[in-house]
């Protein structure tokens, strides 16, 4: 048995973690606090509690060594008493952590073998540096030859970089853009963890540059969309922000590109667009242009040569990952 720990914000650990585990020979189970499991998706299921509204908030790093601790929270002993009970029962072969400084530590603590998933930005913090000394193993879904960050350099005889990880690998683009030079199709992608970008945004520009066909998906103000793959693959260019799944489903669809970093916590996003624009895969903006920009930014993007995106890995990537972590498995079990 593999446990995988899915940490519950927005939709993209927990795709991730789908795509990995249909890789995996050994039963998954899945232990998050997301309410949006599918269950099909694992062998199993062990539902964590949230944090309770109304907790203290005291002294949640723990004097810095770690991210989230608060003292008395009711929603963490849950949590950790929930993980304890199910590793003393099932005693799983190993435990994949995407992502959680606290589990991966609470993990690695009742003796059973711990692999992490990195994330870009600046992970020098002592927290992340905790979890990346103890992990049995790293995995980056990204790949070295694009972004290479250093804190990561001290734990290179024990991370992987598998490339982007996307749940459209295989997929075949049945909806392919019949590239009208009239009406280019622009398609504009937002996920679920938050987007400073709203439909509305979209609108405006619809409204100003109608030499361009639109369409916005999972915009706050908008409709959410389950399957974004027929309209990636109608598109002729896809605005996105730099979330790692949607840079991956991106690259695996092949299209121009214009990547707009959100901010996140240890300028994730920021790191990844970087990454991009020093290889020449997207078109990279630190936010959402004046409307008078997009047609020299559409004109930049459809001039990438976008076979560039095979430098992100992103095929077989996911089958990768789960080769990793079933190699920690047996490594420990052959002990």
């Amino acid at each position: 048995m593999i446990g995988y720990y899915i940490h519950h914000q927005g939709r993209g650990h927990l795709t991730r973690a789908a795509s990995i585990a249909a890789h995996l020979s050994s039963d998954v189970t899945a232990l998050t606090s997301a309410d949006s499991v599918a269950l099909h998706d694992f062998d199993d299921h062990v539902q964590l509690q949230l944090d309770n509204d109304e907790a203290h908030r005291l002294n949640p790093t723990a004097n810095g060594a770690l991210h989230w601790a608060p003292i008395h929270e009711p929603g963490l002993r849950s949590r950790m008493a929930r993980v304890a009970d199910w590793i003393a029962t099932t005693c799983p072969e190993a435990v994949v952590v995407d992502v959680s400084i606290e589990i991966a530590t609470f993990v690695r603590l009742m003796g059973v073998p711990v692999i992490v998933l990195a994330m870009p930005g600046d992970r020098t913090d002592a927290a992340h540096q905790l979890a990346y000394r103890l992990a049995d193993h790293i995995i980056a879904a990204w790949p070295q030859e694009v972004y290479d960050p250093h804190w990561l350099h001290p734990y290179a005889d024990k991370t992987t970089y598998v490339g982007g990880i996307s749940r459209f690998d295989g997929r075949a683009c049945s909806s392919q853009s019949v590239g009208n030079p009239a009406t280019p199709r622009v398609v504009v992608l937002s996920g679920a963890g938050g987007s400073a970008v709203s439909d509305a945004d979209v609108q405006a520009a619809a409204a100003q540059h109608d030499s361009f066909h639109w369409k916005g998906l999972g915009l706050p103000g908008g409709t959410w969309v389950s399957d974004p793959w027929p309209d990636i693959c109608a598109s002729d260019v896809v605005v996105s922000h730099a979330g790692q799944n949607a840079i991956a489903d991106i690259s695996i669809a092949g299209k121009p590109a214009i990547v707009i970093a959100q901010k996140r916590p240890f300028g994730e996003q920021t790191a990844t667009a970087d990454a991009l624009s020093m290889h020449n895969l997207a078109v990279t903006l630190p936010g959402w242009p004046a409307l008078d920009a997009w047609p020299e930014l559409i004109s930049e993007a459809q001039a990438l040569d976008c076979g560039g995106w095979t430098l992100w890995q992103s095929s077989g990537a996911a089958a990768r990952a789960a080769r990793v972590i079933e190699s920690v498995a047996k490594r420990h079990l052959d002990r």
